[in-house]
């Protein structure tokens, strides 16, 4: 089964976002459990989270399909040892929100270098800031996201979420959402059925579908391998359908929560009902 969705706002309280996901029909749905661009947030309180969770199952999403991301301040891969020890304090709080809210899953961009140390050593750090926010944590899993390789962020080839995978003791939980953008972008093609099956058999050789906790559908205003971080609506970009009727007719992209992320909110319960409709 297919469960799709979108990145919804969680303004005026995280509470509000399984009623933002209701309204467009979503099945699925990512949203941040605090401000993404600040360090601090004030604790969740049981108000809040009591809220969330009935919010939840008024609308009827299943809490497994639920994709929080984190902020996007947080680099575990970082290369100075305050950034690193900041990054991996908020990433455990990030996870420990999950935990309080009841949910299973928490997606992260690995990192970047910020041309200050190799790309290896810093997949160890991620590596490493994994495993310290795990044992400090329990029931939530860290879903690694593949990135457009924009700047010096880590995380646009498979072989990197291999290597971050490989060094995670507990690999129960640890997981991959693939963003079809950044997966496109970075220079894995999936404008045609075939080029969906070749893009994807590499995914499977290199770090394996068993890892798949999620995905972020959304097209790409850049072309192939331009490694350029801009989403698009559906059908607008350089991706095109076939694509999206591939992933929603594919058995091994089921029961994970797929999430929106395209630039026109407007469109995303028109663009839920289309991708349901690509099922044959």
């Amino acid at each position: 089964m297919k469960y799709v969705g979108a990145h919804v706002s969680a303004s005026g309280g995280v509470q509000n976002a399984p009623l933002n996901a209701g309204k467009i029909g979503a099945k699925a749905f990512a949203l941040f459990t605090k401000n993404q661009r600040q360090w601090r947030a004030k604790p969740l309180t049981d108000e809040v989270i009591e809220g969330f969770q009935q919010n939840l199952q008024q609308v009827g999403i299943n809490p497994a399909q639920v994709l929080p991301h984190d902020s996007y301040l947080i680099n575990l891969g970082h290369p100075e040892p305050e950034g690193l020890e900041k990054s991996r304090n908020a990433f455990i709080d990030e996870i420990q929100r999950c935990q309080q809210l009841g949910l299973k899953l928490l997606n992260f961009h690995p990192g970047a270098t910020l041309r200050k140390i190799d790309e290896p050593a810093s997949l160890e750090r991620v590596a490493e800031s994994i495993n310290i926010a795990l044992a400090q944590t329990e029931g939530v899993t860290a879903v690694i996201e593949n990135t457009a390789g924009q700047g010096s962020t880590l995380g646009y080839r498979f072989e990197h979420l291999a290597q971050i995978i490989d060094r995670v003791e507990d690999k129960s939980r640890v997981g991959v959402c693939l963003d079809t953008c950044h997966t496109f972008v970075a220079g894995y093609d999936l404008r045609t059925a075939e080029a969906c099956e070749a893009s994807f058999a590499e995914f499977e050789r290199i770090v394996g579908f068993d890892y798949l906790r999620g995905m972020h559908i959304n097209d790409s205003k850049p072309e192939l391998g331009q490694r350029v971080d801009r989403h698009h609506s559906l059908g607008q970009g350089k991706i095109g359908w076939e694509c999206f009727r591939y992933i929603m007719n594919d058995p091994r992209f089921d029961d994970i929560p797929m999430v929106l992320e395209t630039i026109d909110d407007t469109l995303w319960a028109e663009e839920i009902q289309a991708l349901y409709g690509l099922i044959a």
